[in-house]
């Protein structure tokens, strides 16, 4: 057998499709988690790149720390999603941003997916220069009128804000508040001692003839440059031992599964550390339609999360979570109970959640039921 690990007997179709995939591609490696009501229903990985405890960078699949992070700052009282953001973060407020409240900030529709003149990576992998030179920016389109995807920017921005109400980036208040305690194989910021475990980001291999885009954004060529030389954001060690919160964050499926039932379901039998209002306020939907930054016209998001489309079906109504370029995922469903995360080596062409994943998602709980 080429998959390996735990799987529930009635998620056998699942291990068929995976062996399956793994005999169409000797290259296919992956990993597959998932909880159900806070129980354990699969724990599954298979191929030469990916092991039982090897950990990689999933991309935006690292987004889920920030909107967990916000969720547990409002629960706690410190944090108001209607309030301004200048409230807690003064300079915010320059160049016409006043008036933009946290709801609009960590919902993408602030208008500032780049600072002016673009951000380099060296100052995106510092947790307060980026955040000062995008409080000096004027948004790109009037804060509310629109969404677009901040890619990375939102996890600066999200980070200054909690610095502001806390003390402490969003990865020292990550790791102190939710990972460190609950022993959660998912970090923002490898530590030194884990990193014999890390697994590479393999490049996706495009077809030999590539398709037209199908959808255009004038905003996305000045979204996606960056000043200074280019970053592997997975592989370079610069980046995955930062561990920046929009995009490399370093785990297992394993660890982002129990992270999200940790959160919402519960695990294992201990209450999650969201209640039930905090989880349906931050995975509510904020924004639906027309994305000005990746020029897709139906694309969704609650705070942070995104939420379900017709091209990214991982849930129902109520599920929330997020994909990565390379094709990882990690979402939740309060309503089927499903926490659910997967990660692979090298994703199918042209990126974002792997399908394979989208299937897995839908079909464990009615697999379960």
């Amino acid at each position: 057998m080429s998959v390996h690990g735990y799987a529930d007997p009635r998620l056998e179709p699942v291990l068929q499709r995976l062996e399956a995939a793994l005999a169409a591609d000797p290259e296919y490696s992956f990993q597959a988690a998932a909880y159900r009501h806070g129980d354990r229903v699969l724990d599954v990985w298979g191929g030469p790149s990916l092991g039982e405890h090897s950990v990689i960078v999933p991309f935006s699949v690292t987004k889920n720390t920030i909107g967990l992070v916000a969720g547990l700052l409002v629960q706690r009282g410190e944090l108001d999603l209607d309030e301004r953001v200048a409230a807690y973060w003064p300079e915010f407020a320059a160049k016409g941003k006043q008036d933009v409240t946290v709801r609009q900030l960590l919902s993408h529709q602030a208008g500032l997916p780049q600072a002016s003149p673009a951000l380099s990576w060296d100052e995106l992998l510092d947790p307060q220069v980026a955040a000062a030179r995008l409080a000096d920016t004027t948004p790109l389109w009037h804060p509310g009128s629109a969404f677009g995807y901040h890619a990375v920017t939102i996890g600066t921005l999200a980070s200054e804000l909690v610095f502001r109400i806390t003390g402490l980036t969003l990865q020292q208040y990550y790791e102190r508040e939710i990972r460190a305690p609950r022993g959660i194989d998912f970090y923002l910021g490898l530590p030194d001692a884990e990193a014999s475990r890390r697994a590479t980001v393999l490049p996706i291999i495009p077809p030999a003839v590539l398709p037209p885009p199908e959808f255009w954004s004038v905003l996305g060529p000045v979204v996606w440059t960056h000043a200074g030389p280019p970053m592997d954001t997975a592989n370079d060690p610069k980046s995955w031992r930062f561990g920046h919160p929009s995009t490399s964050g370093t785990g297992s499926a394993r660890g982002l599964a129990r992270l999200f039932a940790s959160a919402v379901t519960g695990l294992e039998g201990q209450a999650p550390f969201l209640t039930a209002e905090t989880v349906a306020m931050i995975g509510q939907q904020q924004v639906r339609g027309y994305d000005e930054v990746l020029g897709q016209p139906h694309r969704a998001h609650a705070i942070v999360f995104q939420k379900p489309t017709p091209a990214l079906a991982f849930g129902g109504p109520r599920a929330f979570g997020h994909d990565g370029a390379q094709g990882c995922l990690a979402v939740v469903d309060p309503d089927s109970g499903l926490a659910f995360a997967y990660t692979v080596a090298r994703g199918p062409w042209p990126g974002g959640a792997d399908p394979r994943a989208l299937a897995l998602a839908t079909d464990i709980p009615r697999l379960l039921d």
